[in-house]
């Protein structure tokens, strides 16, 4: 199996070992970073304008009243205007508290832009609700989530995923399927130079339903 970004090539058919796809992901997610570190603070606005007014008009958004979405990485499609749209809409709103130590993951309610923002920072440089914060909902046993915004390193078209390497979203997914029978809908909001031929990947990969970047909608074929 042959992955592509730019004029990188990863030979894994050679191996099925995951060493070898632990190594194929590892030089994969270099060339991707190299990739976005390229573009100008003005290209990732636009092209995050771009990917957020394609969401605003997509039929699953339109119709959803449960959504979890990522408070981004300078690296990462931003997502301030989302959130200020989810709130316009009144539309239920949950964002991801990352616990590192166990790589676990919990969407808890957040219930304004101004409550996100008074948020503490994690080493991460992003803001998630404190560790003895007891007063939000979590989406996971408060009615589950229509819908998902999924970010991450690299995508391919058939909704394959490269995440940073935690499986924070993974186990996430797993565990909704698992539990209750089904999983949210998922959006990876990307942009265009995440776009990748084919994404090395393994059984505990889940993959995204659906990726929005600047060029096109690209819709992708899931397990559900």
């Amino acid at each position: 199996m042959l992955s592509r970004v730019g004029g990188l090539e990863l030979d894994i058919c050679c191996s099925g070992t995951m060493a070898a796809l632990r190594t194929a992901k590892q030089e994969l997610r270099k060339e991707i970073k190299r990739r976005i570190a390229a573009l100008s603070e003005e290209e990732k606005r636009q092209q995050s304008v771009v990917v957020s007014q394609k969401l605003f008009q997509h039929p699953k958004y339109l119709s959803c009243t449960r959504i979890a979405v990522f408070l981004n990485m300078s690296d990462e499609v931003h997502t301030e205007e989302i959130i200020k749209d989810i709130f316009k809409q009144g539309k239920t709103c949950f964002v991801p508290k990352y616990k590192i130590s166990s790589r676990h993951m919990v969407m808890l309610q957040v219930r304004s832009l101004h409550d996100i923002e008074t948020l503490p920072l994690t080493s991460w440089n992003i803001r998630q609700p404190e560790d003895d914060d007891n007063s939000r909902e979590e989406a996971f046993f408060g009615g589950g989530l229509d819908l998902i915004l999924v970010p991450g390193l690299g995508f391919d078209p058939l909704g394959r995923r490269l995440g940073r390497g935690k499986g924070f979203y993974d186990s996430y997914l797993q565990r909704c399927m698992k539990q209750l029978n089904s999983k949210p809908y998922t959006i990876a909001l990307a942009y265009k130079e995440q776009l990748c031929q084919e994404i090395p990947v393994n059984s505990n990969d889940v993959l995204v339903d659906e990726i929005l970047y600047e060029d096109d909608a690209q819709t992708v074929t899931s397990d559900k």
